[in-house]
């Protein structure tokens, strides 16, 4: 079975190697930047540079394969699924776009593919977990997620590595955070209602509103939905200065003559200091409860993550627990497991028990260990 992955990033790279593990598969993967094929040959995965921007290169590169993992930056993110659908390909997609994945619904049942979308850990495995404990659940009454990438070491000012695109970082404290309260839709501005919480193994981190719940709104029936990012304390009052300043506008300001667009020169100046580099080891600590009502009885459900940079294999925590989970569901598909027609997000899969053990199963066997805890609650 021939396997493309399109993005060599941070994410795309680990995601190429974890396939190419296997037997069954032949591996190629695609990026217009050749510096991230390093090590990748000897792994026997084809390199391809190609510019992934233009659908049409998509539509024809993804032609020659037989299943697609979408792993661009989250801007071009749509476009690339469309494509990808349209020339008639089964996907797992990480890209995390903005748009609504619903539009792509009846094209995906139009060409009779697979499509799962928002594939990673947050969204992602949250959503999953969220949806399989809906499903055992008579009635849902809460969701609540906390989650996080963060580098291990923290370094003044901003004590924060960027473990993915760091543009797509900067859409989690520009975009306004929706979440359902009492059954409706509230949307307060991102980076709103900070709280500290401490977590196992880590200490104090805080929390703010972010625009995580993604397709939960509409496909989970459930009185509170609501998912906050974490970082480490401080961080929160450092990048609101930078937005309320418009570091992170994109409208045309005159600096002496010139025309320059503030985010343009944040880019140069931030994320190198956001940059993850080789070697520099991260952690991701997500936390998901989800409570209501079995039998008459009140439960709360609750799965926790922590992991680490892997020593072992170098691979970035958050490329474990994003890329993983992504593989993992291609396996699903490739091996008759998931078979769910069109487009899919990803509680869909937490409507199928066999799908969810073996998720977790596999994940826990490359090291990613989701800890269950089951109460009854008053």
């Amino acid at each position: 079975m021939k396997i493309i992955v399109l993005g060599a990033g941070l994410v795309g790279a680990p995601m190429a190697i974890d396939l190419a593990k296997d037997k069954e598969f032949e591996v190629a993967i695609a990026d217009i930047n050749s510096k991230s094929f390093a090590r990748l040959s000897e792994f026997g995965i084809t390199t391809l540079q190609q510019d992934l921007s233009n659908p049409q290169t998509v539509r024809g590169l993804v032609s020659n394969y037989d299943m697609v993992v979408n792993a661009v930056p989250g801007f071009m993110g749509y476009q690339t699924l469309k494509a990808i659908i349209e020339a008639g390909k089964n996907v797992v997609d990480i890209a995390f776009f903005p748009e609504d994945p619903f539009e792509l619904s009846a094209l995906a049942l139009q060409h009779d593919v697979i499509a799962i979308m928002d594939c990673g850990v947050a969204p992602g495995m949250m959503h999953i977990l969220t949806g399989y404990v809906a499903h055992l659940l008579d009635e849902t009454e809460t969701s609540l997620t906390y989650v996080g990438g963060l580098p291990e070491i923290r370094e003044y000012p901003y004590e924060y590595k960027a473990v993915f695109s760091p543009i797509d970082v900067i859409e989690e404290y520009t975009r306004p955070a929706r979440y359902i309260e009492n059954y409706k839709e509230i949307t307060r501005e991102a980076l709103s209602d900070t709280e500290l919480l401490n977590f196992a193994g880590i200490g104090t981190l805080e929390s703010f509103n972010s625009d995580g719940i993604r397709s939960l709104g509409k496909t989970i029936k459930a009185a509170n939905i609501k998912e906050k990012t974490l970082r480490y304390p401080g961080h929160v009052a450092l990048v609101k200065a930078l937005r309320e300043t418009g570091f992170f506008s994109q409208e045309e300001v005159e600096v002496n003559g010139m025309k320059i667009k503030p985010m343009d020169l944040t880019a140069k100046l931030l994320f190198p200091m956001w940059e993850l580099k080789k070697g520099e080891r991260d952690l991701t600590v997500m936390k998901v409860i989800v409570e209501g009502t079995k039998d008459g009885k009140k439960l709360r459900y609750t799965y926790d993550l922590l992991d680490r940079y892997d020593e072992e294999t170098q691979t970035h925590s958050m490329a474990r627990t994003t890329g993983y989970t992504a593989t993992v569901a291609l396996r699903m598909i490739a091996y008759g497991l998931y078979t769910q027609r069109g487009l899919s997000v990803p509680e869909y899969i937490g409507n199928y028990p066999d799908c969810v053990e073996y998720m977790l199963s596999e994940l826990a066997q490359r090291g990613v260990n989701y800890v269950e805890t089951i109460e009854e609650i008053g």
